[in-house]
């Protein structure tokens, strides 16, 4: 069975990391195959919005393989068969997967079936919005590792949950519970296990009923303005807003309001 299954729905792409008897552990496969999904739908015009989720109901993923993907992180050892050669001819792959980068702009949720820990824990950081089962757990757990959390958890924490939470979860290395995640503002939604996918695939239903462009720019603006002074973050806002106006659903959405009608949403430049 492949490590990534991929479905594509009406508007919404499902992800699931397939290895549930690994507890979801990021693999090479994983790892190269997730990497390339972002390069595809991102250029996928049917695609408004990605779920990703662990199969099973042990984990959405407990991080980076300690058997194969993190020895050959470290170099300890050499590859062995097509997915680990692939990844290690390029081990920036990994940083590209967990998105660790300011260039993919479509909404991602995340359902969170189960424990998160490590590099699941730092791929969730990396969604917008994140519906987490009421017995799941979340923890970066490197620092026990005598590792770093090099996915991106170092920058994008302090920028999403105060400093003081989020020194608790990258010094401790300490699970946190689902309410407490919540409370963190970590999560937006706890709901019982059997109902995360679910939950998270109406978020994505709703979410995908804006248009494809609005929805774009309005997350590239926020990643792309993060941290800058506001004269600068407001000339990304303005030229976002330039970009989204030259399209034909910004005149669409208007319109279909004034007709009562719902707007159909195409993606399109004006002619």
């Amino acid at each position: 069975m492949s490590h990534l299954l991929i479905e594509r729905l009406e508007g919404v792409a499902l992800v699931t990391f397939n290895r549930p008897e690994k507890r979801n552990a990021l693999s090479p496969e994983m790892v190269v195959k997730l990497a390339a999904f972002w390069d595809e739908v991102a250029r996928d015009d049917d695609v408004r919005a990605i779920v990703v989720t662990g199969a099973g109901d042990q984990a959405f993923s407990a991080g980076g393989d300690m058997g194969s993907l993190i020895p050959l992180m470290m170099r300890t050892r050499p590859p062995q068969g097509e997915w680990e050669e692939r990844f290690s001819a390029d081990r920036k792959v990994l940083g590209r997967a967990l998105l660790r980068g300011s260039q993919f702009f479509k909404p991602v949720i995340s359902a969170i079936n189960g424990h998160a820990h490590a590099g699941g824990a730092e791929f969730v950081l990396a969604t917008d919005l994140r519906v987490m089962a009421s017995n799941a757990t979340l923890a970066v757990t490197e620092v026990r590792r005598g590792l770093i959390a090099s996915g991106g958890s170092l920058v994008r924490m302090p920028r999403q949950v105060p400093w003081a939470h989020a020194m608790e979860l990258l010094m401790l290395g300490e699970p946190v519970s689902a309410e407490r995640a919540h409370a963190m503002g970590l999560v937006n939604w706890v709901v019982p296990q059997g109902q995360v996918l679910a939950k998270a695939l109406e978020v994505a239903s709703k979410v995908s009923l804006g248009a494809p462009v609005a929805l774009e720019k309005t997350k590239e603006v926020m990643v792309r303005s993060s941290g800058l002074p506001l004269e600068e973050a407001f000339a990304i806002e303005t030229q976002c807003t330039k970009e989204n106006a030259a399209m034909e659903d910004a005149k669409e959405g208007p319109r279909a309001f004034m007709e009562k009608r719902p707007p159909v949403f195409r993606g399109r430049r004006s002619a």
